[in-house]
This record gives structure tokens, sequence and C-alpha cells, in this order.
């Protein structure tokens, strides 16, 4: 069975026999879903935790990671 790959930049699965594979000049490998996440990662320079619809944007920061903390009552 082909290996599932995750887009480089949204972070979303890939079929096998889609995407598209682009390798820098330093040898990394870097696999995209689509042409929008091919261009908005190598053409633009985005950066995906700034952006709702990629892979960083809505995760859990620090604060909401923790769990809630409980009120100390009087004794």
């Amino acid at each position: 069975m082909p290996k599932m790959l995750h887009c480089s930049f949204c972070g979303k699965p890939i079929k096998p026999g889609t995407g598209m594979a682009y390798v820098r000049n330093d040898g990394v490998i870097l696999h995209f879903c689509s042409s929008k996440c091919f261009k908005s990662a190598i053409r633009m320079g985005r950066d995906p935790r700034r952006l709702k619809w990629a892979r960083g944007a809505g995760g859990q920061s620090a604060e909401r990671s923790r769990p809630a903390r409980k009120e100390a009552t009087p004794t």
C-alpha cells in the first residue's frame, strides 16, 4: 500500500498519485496537495500559521491547552 502523505503547507492528507512534490536546493522534499498551497508557500512565502484555512491556524494557544483552574473555596 502506498504511503499516505500530508501537505507541507496545509497539513491535509494527499491521496497516492495526486498532488505535487517540490525539491528545494538543500534536498528537502515538500509535498503539496494543490496549486493553492504551492503558490502560497513557494511563490508568495506565506506563513501557514497566519491563514485560517492552513495547518497552523486555529490551533490551541498555551492558555487554551491548560485545564481550567479551579477556584479556591474558603473552608
